[in-house]
């Protein structure tokens, strides 16, 4: 094997991922899929087994020709939590070391919470997984709100937390699990679960759509999260946007709230309904529909003529409207944006409920993880 111990950890860590993922279940398509000699996957193979990580069946020799060797991780090897949040709550999510999940809950959170209310709580999340059922934690991943700074695990700013600024969420937890931590935005931890448990399986690129209060897409391209120079890409929602003659942003006129407000024919400022999903399913088929088809149509074209993604993947009460409405969306890019008619983007509601968060925070802790070496 590799003398230095980071090649190796590294190494082996994709040996384990290719395994979890399916993309490569026998010692020479490990050895296709890492561009790497026969003999050194085989030597990884033999040591993660031994260490209790991968299993091998097929091993008996059949009746005829050599036998089929298939290769799997062994679910019980350890597990990840996943931790995501916003101003209302907590998600939490316990995932084994084959990426299976095994549970998830949701701990609320008090009104105007501070940052210390949140740092607490999520240590009790993480407390309530590993309570659930004996096993070794490996890693944590956290789904932070806002602006965060991944390399350092440091929630940087979030405007309904009035005291989060600068936070060291990964030193905090890591210090007191004992175990690595990784910190993303919460909506690119969201593509992350849709690779994992949804609709990006199999993809290298997609683009989750995030219209919610505000409105930001989370871009995979080419199997990475694109997180920018300044850990700012996809807030789109900050984009100009022309509505009246009057200067407004993109998210002014297409975040969950504004769309309810377009369909239903509310002022401003009316209070929103409490369940916004129910209430836009109500008003799906509103006169304002086709202004608000076209409006996402350009969003989505201009998207799709940037970074010509396979999918966009919908999160959020916007699902409510339907796939007939979001067809409507596809078939309108191609009509205003003659170009894209050869690829228009296929647009898919989420099947992810509302633990995705969480999810994706296992997954970017499952993803992160490697093995000592």
């Amino acid at each position: 094997m590799r003398k230095n111990p980071v090649d190796q950890s590294r190494l082996a860590a994709q040996v384990i991922l290719n395994v979890r993922s399916g993309r490569a279940t026998s010692r020479r398509g490990l050895a296709e899929a890492l561009s790497v000699s026969p003999s050194t996957t085989g030597l990884y193979v033999d040591e993660l087994v031994k260490a209790g990580l991968l299993r091998e069946t097929g091993l008996e020799q059949g009746k005829m020709g050599r036998p089929k060797r298939r290769l799997s991780t062994v679910p019980g090897a350890g597990w990840f939590a996943g931790l995501e949040f916003h101003a209302g709550r907590v998600q939490a999510a316990r995932v084994d070391f084959s990426g299976r999940l095994i549970h998830s809950q949701s701990f609320a959170l008090p009104a105007n919470p501070t940052t210390r209310t949140v740092m607490e709580q999520l240590r009790e999340a993480v407390a309530w997984l590993a309570g659930r059922s004996p096993g070794r934690m490996l890693a944590i991943g956290v789904g932070a709100p806002g602006v965060v700074d991944p390399k350092n695990g440091t929630g940087l700013h979030y405007s309904f937390i009035e005291d989060w600024r600068d936070v060291p969420v990964a030193e905090e937890l890591g210090f007191e699990f004992g175990v690595r931590v990784t910190l993303e935005n919460n909506l690119r931890v969201i593509a992350l679960a849709e690779r994992w448990f949804g609709d990006g399986g199999g993809l290298a690129n997609y683009i989750v759509l995030g219209p919610r209060r505000g409105f930001g897409v989370a871009i995979v391209n080419e199997g990475q999260l694109l997180g920018g120079a300044h850990q700012a890409a996809g807030e789109v929602g900050n984009w100009w946007w022309p509505a009246g003659g009057a200067m407004r942003e993109m998210h002014d006129e297409l975040s969950a709230p504004a769309v309810w407000r377009r369909l239903a024919g509310a002022a401003e400022t009316e209070k929103l309904p409490a369940d916004l999903h129910q209430a836009l399913a109500l008003v799906a088929r509103n006169s304002a529909r086709e202004e608000v088809v076209r409006d996402f149509a350009k969003v989505t074209g201009w998207l799709q003529l940037l970074l010509d993604t396979e999918a966009f993947i919908l999160h959020g009460p916007l699902t409510a409207l339907g796939d007939s409405f979001w067809n409507e969306v596809s078939e309108e890019t191609a009509r205003l944006m003659p170009r894209l008619a050869a690829r228009q983007p296929r647009i898919t509601c989420s099947s992810l409920t509302d633990n995705a968060g969480a999810l994706g925070a296992a997954s970017l802790a499952m993803e992160a993880w490697q093995p000592s070496s």
